[in-house]
């Protein structure tokens, strides 16, 4: 059995960075990361782009509900140079699915769209008298 497609590989580790706070914190390591045209829609329906999305992490003063745990992480590689990463998190009792483009570019794999949907935990992860 062999791993996953080296551009899938870096795709995970690029999301697996982004979860990093020293990462979030730094509009450098941002800029390793993220496409020139980023942009992202968050758990509200909120747009962003590039731009906004680092100055409102490296402030601190980004939405949401702060350090994730990842789950069911996986990648599929679409066509040459896009992969496409699907995973779950939780925060805080927060839920989403989130979904991930990722680009290849002469600098390497970079987060070119990302888009969270809440959801609920499922009955059968319910704690018991839920």
């Amino acid at each position: 059995m062999t791993g996953p497609a080296p551009g899938v590989a870096a795709a995970i580790e690029g999301e697996l960075r982004l979860m990093d706070p020293l990462v979030r914190a730094s509009a450098g390591l941002l800029d390793q990361v993220l496409h020139p045209d980023y942009r992202e829609v968050d758990t509200t329906g909120r747009h962003w782009d590039r731009d906004t999305i680092i100055d409102l992490l490296v402030s601190g003063r980004a939405p949401g509900p702060g350090r994730l745990t990842a789950s069911r992480m996986r990648g599929v590689h679409l066509a040459d140079g896009l992969v496409h990463v699907t995973f779950d998190t939780e925060a805080k009792g927060r839920r989403a699915h989130r979904s991930s483009l990722w680009r290849l570019t002469r600098s390497g794999w970079l987060l070119y769209y990302h888009q969270a949907t809440p959801f609920e935990a499922e009955p059968s992860e319910a704690a018991p008298g839920c």
